[in-house]
């Protein structure tokens, strides 16, 4: 017998769970701050499965097209990371409601200090709750649209991460253009201010021309410097996204310009069916439901069973069941229900915004593209016009057009060098 004891005990404790402590880890040594392993990053991209991505063996060491970006950000972002493990909450809340509660147990021993009877009274009773067996399934269905719900606000969240990560490299290539644009504008200001100077220490030229010459070239560093930060910023961002150290290298693939886009009403209809936001809303106001039906069920009396057993100083032997109850006078829930009634009508007014501003924002968004499609190609019918200008201007130089307003020098001689080498070549245009 005491064997047995000892195997029961033995058993009981092996399925109990263990505390482990679980420290966090140094930073030096956090997985976080480590940048991804390029085998394990291309493996993990081959498999990916997602609607709105391709699958890939990702080459680190070459240029990143949109996909490859949208996916290592998808993998490597660290909040997308906490997140799958924050989801990983919901799924263990969905086992804990599909769960029996433990059966409660009472003993106890009465002992006789003086009297008659020769024995001690011995009572002991088992009892369990009824009344989660009522609600056992509304809150299984609870607890499987919450996490439904947590798994499409993953799902919306690493889309978005993905489209932000695609634009922003979008928005990188694009800067770093206009760096080079900006860069070439103060090369070129920097040296027709060296110009203006030269020709007005000569007396070429009058001051405000040398001093609208330095304020252009002015403009043109600060251009150049706005262009150097907003570039670092992009490309700061852009790692933060992807997951990657701050002093990664980025490499970009050249990216085509986007086709024309759909109509806005093809495009809020296939949100309202595919955005996982949407879904998401749908989900919790199902978890809503489940909400609502189970205070519906708890204005009913919540019932006890307890099989009790005792032996009295008589050595009288008892063993009966009791039931107990709450009686549904006065509360029966009412507050309960209200409440999660009005929170049911909340959910599905802020489901109804989430569409009118879905709806408002695709709009938005196509009209935009539209305008500035519209801008890029006027710019562009007129760019050759502009190239045609340019190629044919020959601007001559100043001491030439300052030549013909000044008197003509005495002795027929030249008053600047550079006058005198174009009329000893014969290159001066004619008086208009």
């Amino acid at each position: 017998m005491r064997n047995l004891t000892l195997f029961a005990s033995s058993l009981l404790l092996a399925s109990c769970a263990h505390y482990g402590p679980m420290p966090i880890s140094d930073p030096g040594s956090s997985a976080a701050l480590q940048p991804p392993v390029a085998a394990v990053l291309s493996q993990e991209a081959s498999s990916i499965d997602r609607p709105y991505l391709a699958p890939v063996a990702i080459d680190l060491s070459a240029p990143l097209d949109p996909n490859e970006i949208a996916i290592i950000a998808v993998l490597s972002n660290p909040d997308l990371q906490a997140m799958r493990v924050r989801a990983g909450v919901s799924d263990a809340q969905v086992f804990a409601a599909g769960l029996l509660p433990d059966p409660s147990f009472n003993f106890g021993i009465d002992h006789i200090l003086s009297g008659p009877d020769p024995v001690d009274n011995i009572a002991g009773a088992l009892g369990f709750s009824l009344n989660t067996l009522r609600t056992l399934s509304v809150l299984r269905d609870q607890a499987k649209q919450q996490a439904l719900q947590v798994r499409l606000d993953l799902a919306w969240a690493e889309w978005q991460i993905a489209s932000n990560a695609r634009l922003q490299a979008v928005r990188i290539l694009e800067l770093r253009r206009a760096l080079e644009i900006a860069t070439a504008s103060e090369q070129s200001a920097a040296t027709l201010l060296s110009r203006y100077l030269r020709a007005s220490g000569r007396g070429d030229i009058p001051a405000d021309q040398v001093q609208s010459a330095r304020l252009s070239a002015i403009d043109a560093i600060s251009n150049r410097q706005t262009a150097q930060t907003s570039l670092s910023a992009a490309e700061y961002e852009l790692r933060r996204l992807m997951g990657l150290p701050p002093e990664y290298a980025l490499r970009l693939a050249p990216q085509p310009l986007p086709e024309a886009s759909p109509d806005s009403a093809i495009l809020f209809n296939l949100a309202v069916a595919n955005r996982t936001d949407l879904q998401a809303l749908k989900a919790g106001y199902e978890a809503q439901e489940a909400s609502v039906r189970k205070a519906v069920l708890d204005q009913f009396p919540s019932l006890d069973l307890t099989i009790s057993g005792a032996r009295d100083t008589g050595t009288n032997k008892l063993l009966g069941p009791s039931v107990g109850f709450t009686l549904p006078l006065w509360n029966r829930n009412r507050g309960g229900i209200a409440i999660e009634r009005a929170t049911r009508i909340a959910l599905r007014a802020e489901y109804d915004a989430r569409l009118f501003q879905t709806r408002a924002e695709i709009a938005a968004a196509v009209g935009g593209l539209n305008i500035a499609r519209q801008q890029r190609a006027i710019i562009m019918d007129g760019l050759p016009e502009i190239e045609k200008f340019a190629r044919a201007r020959a601007p001559l130089p100043i001491a030439v057009t300052w030549r013909w307003r000044q008197p003509k020098p005495p002795n027929n001689r030249c008053a600047t060098s550079i006058s005198c080498w174009f009329r000893a070549n014969r290159r001066l245009p004619s008086r208009p």
